[in-house]
């Protein structure tokens, strides 16, 4: 791949300025790192979007133990029961970096932490910043103190494309700036790379995610041999505030945890003849409820009337104003909802270290799957998640890797928008790789998804979005039970002994090429 530029980082490459980046490279500070973000560090991402809160047991008569518990019991049967250990274990010290670098916790009037409870936890674990802005504000300050961090360099504009390899081994990646025809190609060569791409909920047409939220983080890791795990699991959020927007803005669960109640069109309250905790149930559990009250011809609404009523607006200000915008006053009317692609438990597989199978390159976030979510993520442990790893995947670079001399000088990029995934795929994978799921429909995706990968012409982009959306398919295919965010009609029933997903994309490529439909159109690199 020809470069218009080559860049020698001195220390660490990290791409992504979400939550995760951005704590791993103050963690790792003075040791040198260079941040790449496709827009402005601290308001682009994901977990810039996260309205739920973290999940710490600092509570009087809470502990890891019980936290950790809790963690197993939403995942399903496959979380890493030692990785659940040590995410609670350490959880209240990431919480307490995140206080010494300026995060603006809600508080009790006696000045201690205001802990809130979101659906299958035990206790009231969970800080928030202003009712439903703790991703939006953390990374925000995040984003002020690695600024004023000397060792960090931030760059914007830059679009990553693809791992550079040499011998095996990740020695950097190359990334696109400039706009259109003018687009330039330089490659980032450094001795540690460190991915913190975010998920893939866009490749769904219903998300709550931003529109770059497009696996490719995950894509380019599977296009260089990455062993991916769990990619079949994707977690729908049940209230997705359902007014027609792309993507559409959520009702944080928070509002679950104070007593707001799932209702239909007439206001009859239906959670409760579904499971014992009603609309604090797993997220599965909630979603596929809605799912099918909708598909059966209903309504849903949350309904805040009594639980929040007319305290919305201060408590709550980043759904109230979602709400208004739609012409609804959350305080006195239901708040429709439907469930959407939300979180991906799956994702380039990880030890405990954030270490990948790829030599040089750590993950860190929601990209990686590391065992901690199982098939069906605990509430508030995703943000939880990218600072544990964050701060263990900076341990490990700082003690196995030597800065050496960088040389070169980034252009100036235009700011540009990278390509949205196809409507034609994001479609496919909302109708039959969402929330129910069988043989024939996933047949039919493997076909579509293959089919917009030839027509793509090798575009780079494109490729890793097809990649992601292939191992989602193809390990959902081979799954031939239900368990957690992964639900097939015609296999409803759960295997009682869980085990995980590992693949390749070449083992995906092997299950689309001996799937019917998609071997009689040809194989994806026919």
């Amino acid at each position: 791949m020809r470069t218009d530029n080559v860049i020698e980082v001195k220390g660490a490459l990290i791409l992504g300025a979400g939550m995760a980046g951005l704590f791993t490279a103050l963690k790792l500070a003075p040791f040198p790192s260079v941040v790449l973000a496709g827009q402005r560090p601290g308001v682009s991402g994901s977990s810039a979007w996260a309205q739920g809160g973290i999940a710490a047991a600092m509570g009087e008569g809470d502990s890891w133990q019980a936290h950790a518990a809790d963690t197993i019991a939403a995942g399903a049967g496959t979380c890493d029961a030692d990785v659940a250990a040590f995410v609670a274990h350490e959880a209240p010290a990431r919480i307490e970096d995140l206080i010494r670098y300026g995060a603006p916790f809600d508080r009790n009037a006696d000045g201690s932490l205001a802990l809130g409870r979101e659906a299958a936890h035990g206790a009231n674990r969970i800080v928030h910043v202003r009712g439903d802005c703790a991703g939006k504000e953390i990374t925000r300050t995040l984003a002020h103190r690695a600024l004023a961090t000397e060792g960090i360099t931030l760059l914007e504009g830059f679009h990553a494309i693809e791992l550079a390899m040499e011998d095996g081994r990740v020695t950097g990646l190359f990334a696109r700036y400039g706009l259109g025809t003018e687009a330039r190609l330089v490659l980032f060569r450094a001795p540690a790379v460190i991915f913190a791409t975010g998920g893939l909920g866009a490749l769904y047409a219903v998300t709550t995610n931003p529109l770059e939220s497009r696996g490719e983080g995950l894509g380019m890791a599977a296009r260089a041999g990455a062993i991916i795990a769990d990619p079949e699991f994707v977690q729908f959020h049940p209230t997705a505030i359902a007014v027609g927007r792309d993507p559409a803005p959520l009702a944080t669960e928070a509002l679950r945890g104070e007593g707001s109640m799932l209702i239909d069109e007439t206001g009859h309250r239906f959670m409760p003849a579904i499971h014992e905790d009603a609309e604090l149930a797993p997220r599965d559990v909630v979603a596929r409820a809605l799912h099918r009250q909708i598909a059966a011809g209903h309504r849903t609404f949350l309904d805040c009337r009594a639980a929040i009523g007319a305290n919305f607006a201060d408590r709550f200000p980043t759904v109230y104003a979602a709400c208004r915008e739609a012409g609804i006053d959350p305080a006195t009317q239901p708040i429709p909802v439907a469930p959407a692609a939300h979180y991906h438990m799956g994702g380039i597989a990880s030890d405990a270290r954030g270490r990948t199978s790829l030599e040089g390159l750590w993950v860190v976030g929601e990209c990686a799957s590391t065992g901690l979510h199982g098939a069906n993520r605990l509430a508030s442990n995703s943000l939880l998640e990218g600072l544990v790893f964050g701060a263990r995947v900076a341990e490990d670079v700082k003690a196995s890797v030597t800065p050496r001399k960088g040389s070169g000088t980034p252009p100036a990029p235009d700011r540009f928008a990278a390509p949205a995934p196809p409507q034609v795929l994001r479609d496919a994978m909302t109708k039959l790789v969402g929330l129910e799921r069988n043989e024939a429909g996933m047949a039919e995706a493997l076909e579509t998804i293959c089919a917009v990968e030839r027509a793509g012409g090798g575009e780079p982009a494109l490729l890793n979005m097809t990649a992601a959306a292939k191992l989602v398919t193809a390990a959902a295919l081979v799954r031939r039970e239900s368990r957690g965010g992964h639900f097939r009609t015609d296999y409803p029933q759960t295997d009682a002994n869980g085990t995980r997903s590992f693949l390749t994309l070449a083992d995906a490529e092997k299950i689309a090429a001996s799937n019917g439909r998609t071997a009689s159109a040809g194989a994806c690199n026919a």
